[in-house]
C-alpha cells in the first residue's frame, strides 16, 4: 500500500490537473470532494453549469467530467498513486459521476497511458487557428486510436470524401446554432469580450480564434454573429485531418468513458506536437449526430469530431482555482 498521505499540495496539484481538462464552452461543470478516510476523490456534476439548449440531456457535461477524471488519473499516477475509478457508483445519487480511490504504488510498466502525459495537461490548449498541410504520420494515427481504445472508445480517421461529408454536416449544425435565438443567447453568455474580464470560466475573446475565409471548416462562432467584433477570417488547411470518436453504447457511463478517451487522445496528440480543435456542433442536434455516425464499416454512437494538425498553439482559457471546485 502507499505509505505517504495525500498531502494538501498533492491534492491541489491533482485538482489543478482535473480542472485543466476541456469542457463545452469552458463551463467546467464539475465539483470534487475528498474522502480522507478512504483516500478517494468524489467527482460530481455541477448542473448549474450545464447548457439547457445545447446540451439538454447532459451528454456533453458527462464528456467534460470524463476528461477531468482522466486528468485526475494521470496526476495520481504522476504522484505515485494507483487510481481505481468507479463510474456512476451510486445509482440513487445521479450527481456522483465518478469515485476515484488512490491506492497502492503506481507501476509505470502497467499504466494504461504514456508516462509523459502529466506535463501535457498544462500544454494542451484548443487551437481554433489554421493548421499546416503537414500530414499526420501513420504511427501517430495508430497511437491516437490505441489511446481511445484503451478507454473503451473508437477513434476513426476519415478519408477525403468522408471528411468532406462530415464537414458539410458540421456546417449545417453551425448554421442552425447561429440562427437559433435561444442557443445564440446561451452561447454569448460564455464569451468574455472585455480583455480585462477576470472571469474564471467561459471563453475570452482572444481564444475565439478565426473564421475560415474559404468556409472549408465550420469553426464555431461563439458570438453567434450578434456583435460587431466579428472573428477575423483566414484561409484554413485545404485537407483537414478529422477523426471521429465513437462508443459502442449510449449510456451515461459511455459518455464518461468517451470524455476520458477524448482527453487521452488530446494529451497524446500534444505529446507529438499536434494541435486540436473540437467540432462539437453536430453532436448538439440529434438528427445530425445520427448522420455523423453513418460511416462505412462503422457502427456506434458519435461523441466528438476532432480536427488535428500542426499549427499555432491556442491561447489558454481561464480555469477555476482548486479551492473553488470543492
Amino acid at each position: 500500500m502507499h505509505t505517504a498521505p495525500l498531502d494538501a499540495a498533492t491534492l491541489e496539484s491533482c485538482l489543478s490537473a482535473a480542472v485543466a481538462a476541456p469542457s463545452i464552452y469552458n463551463t467546467q461543470p464539475w465539483r470534487f470532494r475528498l474522502d480522507p478516510d478512504d483516500v478517494a476523490l468524489e467527482v460530481r456534476a455541477a448542473p448549474e453549469r450545464g447548457l439547457r439548449h445545447a446540451d439538454p440531456v447532459g451528454r456533453a457535461l458527462h464528456l467534460s467530467v470524463g476528461a477531468a477524471v482522466f486528468n485526475l488519473r494521470v496526476a495520481a499516477a504522476h504522484f505515485g498513486w494507483t487510481p481505481v475509478v468507479r463510474l456512476l457508483p451510486l445509482p440513487d445519487d445521479p450527481s456522483l459521476l465518478a469515485h476515484l480511490r488512490l491506492t497502492g504504488t503506481a507501476q509505470r510498466h502497467t499504466a494504461l497511458h504514456r508516462p509523459d502525459l502529466y506535463p501535457m495537461i498544462w500544454r494542451r490548449h484548443s487551437s481554433r487557428f489554421p493548421f499546416s498541410g503537414r500530414p499526420l504520420p501513420p504511427a501517430v494515427r495508430v497511437e491516437l486510436a490505441d489511446a481511445a481504445r484503451t478507454e473503451g472508445a473508437t477513434l476513426t480517421f476519415s478519408g477525403p470524401a468522408e471528411t468532406a461529408r462530415l464537414l458539410r454536416v458540421a456546417a449545417v449544425a453551425e448554421h442552425r446554432t447561429r440562427t437559433d435565438p435561444d442557443r445564440a443567447v446561451e452561447s454569448r453568455r460564455w464569451v468574455h469580450r472585455d480583455p480585462d474580464d477576470s472571469a474564471d470560466v467561459g471563453i475570452p475573446q482572444a481564444a475565439l480564434g478565426v473564421q475560415d475565409a474559404h468556409e472549408q471548416l465550420p469553426m464555431r462562432d461563439f458570438t453567434a454573429q450578434r456583435h460587431l467584433e466579428r472573428l477575423p477570417a483566414q484561409p484554413f488547411e485545404s485537407l483537414p485531418v478529422i477523426a471521429l470518436l465513437t462508443t459502442e453504447h449510449e449510456r451515461r457511463s459511455d459518455w464518461l468513458r468517451a470524455g476520458q478517451a477524448l482527453e487521452h487522445v488530446l494529451l497524446v496528440a500534444t505529446a507529438h506536437g499536434l494541435r486540436a480543435s473540437l467540432l462539437h456542433q453536430p453532436m448538439e442536434w440529434p438528427d445530425l449526430r445520427r448522420t455523423v455516425s453513418h460511416m462505412p464499416d462503422l457502427t456506434g454512437h458519435a461523441q466528438m469530431l476532432i480536427r488535428l494538425g500542426y499549427g499555432p498553439e491556442g491561447p489558454a482559457t481561464p480555469r477555476r482555482a482548486p479551492d473553488h471546485v470543492r
